[in-house]
């Protein structure tokens, strides 16, 4: 079960590191001392040894280092821990591991394709979440992000997406871009991100909320108007220099729980559960065309319950993207119980519930797809 706040500042690696003070020190001393530690023939000797090795690292300790000297930089209380650990240990071999894991970490970063997260300090990564049970208790109101638009999902939900899923400076396709949630979160984590968005109004806003918001990275944040079930994603990618896209991130209507517009191309309009899902199916289809091959989708729905009964709408949008060549990689469940409609309707939706033998939702789904 995983709690997901607002994220703090990342760091330059991608770590979180930016939330706590960081420590210089000097890599080849370092590595040195480790070695020192390794070589210990007993559990009481390498625990002497970090002690001065810890001390060396404190603050005006012979590892610290200079401006001008070369350094390795870790977020001090991740370097704590790892010291902790190693001198814990209740076992040579234990320690010595420890030690070589930390070793590791300071001869530079180990990172997969997809990502900029160093597996030598996966540690150091306690915001990004990994559980499949998301409880997010409240929206990161930050900056330019805001809440009063139906259609707005939880900023967590692509900031955490783009950081597992995307490396600085890739590109985002965000074919229900709303009011600009993903686009936003794409300006703070240095990634590109097309949106493409059916409402003219809602463009404008979005433009608007982007240029308030801060590019420190200098990414291309376009919002086009347009049906995203019509629109050669390929051709818009390609007007930005770009061949591709690294990932997608929809989050379309739960079919018509609140229809968004009078457009009769709005999937909220859909005239029927099959006319939805055949729409977003258009959608899949113009979005796998621009989305490297192995690269991630990631799908953003709900259900409804109609006529008495509970429609999964999430699993049969799910099926529609694997039918397009999309692997399922997750399903991600997060609670809903704190949006502001369901809180001014608690007793009418207990008594609602209690009357018609059903369940009240607290809950939509993250589908996690891998192009094939």
């Amino acid at each position: 079960m995983a709690s997901v706040e607002p994220p703090a500042p990342a760091a330059p690696d991608g770590a979180n590191a930016g939330a706590e003070p960081s420590v210089r020190l000097r890599r080849a001393a370092l590595l040195e001392a480790l070695d020192g530690l390794r070589a210990s023939p007993d559990l009481p000797a390498l625990r002497a040894a970090l002690v001065a090795l810890s001390a060396a690292a404190g603050p005006g300790g012979e590892l610290r280092a200079g401006e001008d000297e070369e350094a390795v930089v870790f977020p001090e209380g991740w370097l704590r821990s790892e010291l902790a650990q190693i001198g814990a240990a209740l076992t040579l071999e234990r320690a010595r591991y420890y030690a070589e894991r930390l070793g590791r970490a300071a001869r530079g970063a180990r990172t997969a394709a997809i990502n900029e997260i160093d597996l030598n300090r996966w540690k150091a990564y306690e915001d990004i979440v990994t559980d499949s049970l998301w409880l997010i208790e409240r929206r990161d109101s930050s900056g330019v992000h805001r809440a009063d638009y139906w259609g707005n999902f939880v900023p967590q939900i692509p900031n955490q997406l783009m950081r597992r899923y995307t490396r600085r400076g890739e590109w985002v396709l965000d074919p229900f871009a709303g009011a600009g949630t993903t686009l936003i979160e794409g300006q703070r984590l240095g990634r590109h991100v097309l949106g493409v968005e059916l409402q003219p109004d809602l463009v404008e806003r979005a433009r608007r909320l982007v240029s308030a918001e801060p590019n420190p990275f200098g990414v291309a944040l376009p919002v086009v108007q347009g049906d995203s079930t019509a629109v050669d994603f390929c051709a818009l990618l390609a007007g930005h220099g770009a061949a591709s896209a690294q990932l997608a991130i929809l989050h379309p209507p739960y079919h018509d729980i609140i229809r968004f517009s009078d457009d009769p191309r709005d999937l909220s309009n859909a005239a029927s559960l099959d006319m939805f899902l055949a729409l977003l199916g258009r959608v899949v289809d113009g979005v796998a065309a621009a989305l490297d091959r192995g690269r991630y989708l990631a799908l953003v729905i709900g259900d409804k319950y109609a006529r008495s009964e509970w429609v999964p709408l999430g699993f049969l949008a799910m099926q529609v993207v694997q039918g397009r060549g999309f692997a399922l990689k997750s399903i991600v469940v997060k609670d809903i119980h704190g949006t502001a409609g369901k809180r001014a309707q608690q007793e009418l939706w207990r008594y609602r519930a209690l009357v018609g033998g059903f369940y009240v939702f607290r809950h939509e789904y993250v589908f996690v797809f891998r192009k094939r």
